[in-house]
C-alpha cells in the first residue's frame, strides 16, 4: 500500500547527462503510481539547496548530496532523504554508487581490444568515485602489460581551480605522452576538454589519442568534434529504484506515526519498523548504478597501429569519408600499390580500404539515424553516398534491416 499523495523535493542538477538518466526513471515511477506532488531544485554540483527548503514540509527527499554543506542543510529533515550521490556526507541513508570496478574494465577492454599498448587516466581527485576507477584502471593496466599514464589534475571545486591554466598543464601533458595512446576520462565533460586540448596542438584524434568518457551524455558526447565514445550507465533503472525506496520508506513512516497514536509507545513502533524490513534495512545495501556498456563514436574508433602508411590512409578516411571518396583517393595519400594497401590493411585493421570506407560511412548513417530528423536522402548524401537506394541496400546488407527500421527501433529504445 502507498500514500494517498506524497510530496516529494527532488534536488538533483540537470545539466548532466548522468543525472537526467537519473530524472528519467524518478519522472518514470511517479507517472506510473500517480500519487507524488513534486517540486524541485536545481542545486549547482558545489552548492547548496534552495532556500524554500528550510521551511518546506513534506514528505521525503531526493537529492544529490556532493558537499558537506549541503549535507548539513539536509540533516534536520524529519524526513526519509536519499542520496544519488556516492560520496556519503549524510550518513545512515540510503544511497547509490557506480560500479567503478565495472566501468574501469570496460575502458580497458575497449582499449586493448583496439590494441592500445599505452594508456592514459584523467581525473578529479575531489571526486572519489574517479579514484577508484583511476586505480582499477591502473591495475588492469599493469596486469596486462601495458603502459600508464595519468595525468594530476586539480580538482574542478577547489579554490584554486582555473581552467585556463588546467587546459595548458593538460596540453603539455598530452605532447609527451607516446603514441599512440588510448586516453580514458573519468567522465564525459573532461573527456571533451581533452578532446578540445588535442586540435590545439595538433594531436590527431582518434588515430594518435583516442579518448573515452563516461555517462554517454548525448549532448556532450554528439557536440564534440569528433563525437565522443563514451561508457553508458543504467541511470534510469537507479532512479526508478530511488523512487521506489522513497515511496515505501515514506509508508513506513506514515506507519510509524499511525502506530505511535493508537499504542503511545514509540519503543515498540521503533521495534516493529526494523523487524518490517524498514529504514534501518534500507541503508545497509546501496543503489547501484550498473554500466551497460561503450557506445563507441569516432573519438576511439581506430585500432592502435604503427604503420605509417596505414595510419594515414586511416586518417584520411575519416576526415573526407563524406565527399565520396574512392580506394583510388587513398591511394594517392601514399606510396603503397593496391595490392600492398589491401595486404597491409587486412592484417593490421582486418578490413580492406573499401570495406573501411563503407564501416566509416555506415557508422556515421547511424548516428544521424539516431540523433537526426533528416531524411534518408540527406543523410545518405551527407554519408558519401551517390544514391539513398544504394546507401539502403548496403546498410541491410550489414545490419540485417532498413535505415527506416533501425531509425524507428532505436527510438522506441529511448522512450
Amino acid at each position: 500500500m502507498f500514500l494517498q499523495r506524497s510530496d516529494v523535493a527532488l534536488l538533483l542538477e540537470s545539466s548532466s547527462g548522468y543525472a537526467r538518466g537519473l530524472l528519467e526513471g524518478i519522472t518514470a515511477y511517479v507517472r506510473e503510481h500517480g500519487h507524488w506532488s513534486v517540486v524541485t531544485g536545481e542545486p549547482e554540483r558545489a552548492g547548496l539547496p534552495p532556500q524554500w527548503l528550510r521551511t518546506w514540509e513534506g514528505d521525503g527527499v531526493i537529492a544529490r548530496i556532493e558537499t558537506r554543506a549541503f549535507a548539513d542543510h539536509l540533516r534536520h529533515l524529519d524526513v526519509p532523504v536519499i542520496d544519488l550521490s556516492e560520496t556519503r556526507y549524510l550518513a545512515g541513508i540510503p544511497w547509490s554508487q557506480t560500479d567503478d570496478a565495472g566501468i574501469a574494465a570496460l575502458a580497458a577492454s575497449h582499449f586493448t581490444e583496439r590494441r592500445f599498448q599505452n594508456l592514459a587516466f584523467c581525473g578529479d581527485p575531489g571526486f572519489a568515485w574517479s579514484e577508484l576507477r583511476r586505480d582499477r584502471f591502473a591495475a588492469i593496466t599493469a596486469g596486462n602489460g601495458q603502459r600508464f599514464f595519468e595525468f594530476k589534475s586539480v580538482h574542478r571545486y577547489a579554490p584554486s581551480f582555473d581552467w585556463g591554466q588546467e587546459k595548458e598543464r593538460l596540453k603539455k601533458w598530452l605532447a609527451t605522452l607516446p603514441r599512440p595512446v588510448g586516453i580514458f576520462a573519468c567522465y564525459d565533460f573532461l573527456a571533451r576538454q581533452i578532446l578540445e586540448a588535442c586540435h590545439e596542438i595538433g594531436l590527431p584524434v582518434p588515430e594518435s589519442a583516442a579518448v573515452l568518457g563516461v555517462d554517454d551524455d548525448a549532448l556532450v558526447c554528439n557536440l564534440a568534434k569528433p563525437p565522443l565514445s563514451s561508457i553508458a550507465q543504467d541511470t534510469y533503472s537507479a532512479g526508478y529504484s530511488a523512487a521506489q525506496l522513497l515511496d515505501r520508506l515514506m509508508v513506513l513512516r506514515q506507519q510509524r506515526a499511525v502506530s505511535e497514536v493508537q499504542h503511545r509507545s514509540t519503543r515498540q513502533v521503533d521495534d516493529n519498523g526494523a523487524g518490517d524490513g524498514g529504514y534501518e534495512n534500507a541503508v545497509e545495501v546501496p543503489i547501484v548504478v550498473k554500466p551497460l556498456g561503450v557506445i563507441t563514436r569516432e573519438s576511439t574508433d581506430t585500432i592502435a597501429i604503427e604503420d605509417v602508411e596505414v595510419a594515414s590512409a586511416l586518417q584520411y578516411i575519416r576526415r573526407n569519408f563524406r565527399h565520396r571518396i574512392s580506394v583510388s583517393d587513398v591511394l594517392q595519400t601514399c606510396s603503397l600499390s593496391r595490392r600492398s594497401m589491401d595486404y597491409r590493411f587486412k592484417k593490421l585493421v582486418g578490413r580492406t580500404p573499401h570495406e573501411e570506407i563503407q564501416r566509416v560511412r555506415l557508422n556515421y548513417v547511424k548516428q544521424l539515424l539516431a540523433t537526426t530528423r533528416l531524411p534518408i536522402t540527406m543523410i545518405a548524401r551527407r554519408a558519401g553516398f551517390e544514391h539513398s537506394e544504394y546507401m539502403t541496400a548496403v546498410f541491410r546488407r550489414v545490419e540485417g534491416t532498413t535505415p527506416t527500421k533501425y531509425r524507428r527501433s532505436h527510438r522506441d529504445n529511448q522512450r
